[in-house]
């Protein structure tokens, strides 16, 4: 498996992902990660691409599913060994029956995209049955920028592909456009949600409290709905991979499960265009809090990628000492990461951290920081920069 390039508006990004050759595999993400430009760049004269975004696209396969495999056996008399690509399956789940039937009977190797996995779930679509791996594309990492990577540009419009080809205007357009029309409207008229209007206050409470801890009731009594609608709207935000969960620690699998967890939108640019803190010059606390949620969105893609076999968590006590991550392999704590973007980080500062490794002596622990030279602090705490820990830690597991 070897990782694949992509082009936008003529850059060219060298994406982690990396795809098996041999076997059939979905990949989901959020609009505008670049997964139509990705899977593109796999094609050859010898590959068939069925896009369903366009409506009458769409209309075709909708009223006659079987049309599909029409055409795919036409193309496989002409070539030998086609990829499929099918672009937003998500919009005609029962075509998955269809691409089922040729993987058995004809061994078609298929790429299925999609940006929301709510209606295969829900609809009880036909998943391949292990018959596809599963991955997921995120917005760009700061390893596949390269050198033109910015982390305050990164922290403040986030790292969708096609806002590190534009001008500063155009991010800000750009980034309304996408919250008014896809996170609104589009996830509306994808039946996702009867009312709009409840579930954009939704949208403005829980991107204001992004990587805090949830209290479904308050929020639910802020939105004027009752507690189930906001779980299933938080469970809409998941599906549609807007937002992933990060559930609270404990030694119980039982009570992790019942914890209150933490929800972190999946691009920083996205987050301040929804909380109306897209600005030039952010202040130090939601800088904070959005340098917190780039390092955790990062992490969280880079140890897909590579396809890592690590959880990710966070620590919280009854007396309220928190550590930001825990980075897991089942039951085992690898790591424990505070995330910090001052340049003055004191023991007052980890005091989390400090009683965490008080209680866990065999685990390391980490301050990851920015602009920061390494140190060794007190009670075996390592300061390192968030990126160093990425690519020394995690991209070499």
């Amino acid at each position: 498996m070897i990782p694949e390039n992509m082009y936008i508006f003529g850059v060219m990004f060298s994406r982690e992902i990396k795809l098996a050759k041999s076997k059939s595999c979905f990949l989901f993400g959020p609009r505008q990660t670049g997964k139509s430009t990705f899977v593109k760049s796999l094609l050859t004269s010898n590959d068939l691409y069925i896009d369903l975004l366009p409506q009458a696209s769409f209309l075709n396969y909708a009223k006659n599913p079987g049309r599909m495999r029409e055409e795919i056996l036409a193309h496989l008399k002409q070539h030998d060994n086609p990829l499929c690509i099918i672009d937003e399956i998500q919009k005609i789940p029962g075509l998955l029956d269809e691409v089922h039937a040729l993987i058995e009977s004809k061994g078609i190797r298929f790429i299925l995209t999609g940006s929301s996995a709510r209606k295969l779930r829900r609809g009880g679509a036909n998943l391949l049955a292990g018959r596809a791996y599963t991955y997921h594309l995120f917005p760009l990492t700061f390893m596949e920028i390269g050198n033109r990577f910015e982390l305050d540009k990164a922290v403040r419009i986030g790292t969708l592909p096609v806002l590190w080809e534009t001008d500063e205007e155009d991010h800000k357009e750009f980034l309304r456009s996408y919250t008014e029309t896809y996170l609104k409207e589009e996830i509306a008229a994808e039946g996702l949600v009867r009312n709009i209007g409840p579930f954009a206050r939704f949208l403005d409470i829980a991107t204001a409290n992004d990587g805090e801890t949830v209290n479904y009731n308050n929020i639910a009594r802020e939105c004027f709905v009752s507690l189930k609608t906001v779980q299933q709207y938080y469970q809409i935000l998941e599906d549609t991979f807007l937002a992933f969960k990060l559930p609270a620690w404990t030694k119980s699998l039982r009570k992790r499960l019942i914890s209150h967890p933490r929800y972190y939108f999946f691009d920083t640019g996205v987050t301040n265009s929804l909380a109306h803190t897209l600005t030039d010059q952010m202040n130090p606390k939601i800088f904070g809090r959005r340098f917190e949620q780039f390092v955790v969105c990062q992490i969280m893609a880079v140890i897909h990628y590579n396809r890592l076999d690590y959880q990710l968590y966070y620590w919280r006590t009854h007396h309220g000492a928190e550590v930001d991550l825990l980075i897991c392999g089942g039951n085992k704590i690898i790591y424990a990461l505070e995330i910090k973007s001052s340049q003055n980080i004191v023991k007052e500062n980890l005091a989390g951290l400090i009683s965490f490794k008080n209680d866990n002596p065999d685990v390391s622990v980490y301050v990851l920081g920015k602009s920061q030279n390494r140190r060794q602090l007190e009670n075996e705490i390592t300061l390192i920069n968030w990126n160093e820990f990425i690519i020394e830690e995690l991209a070499k597991a």
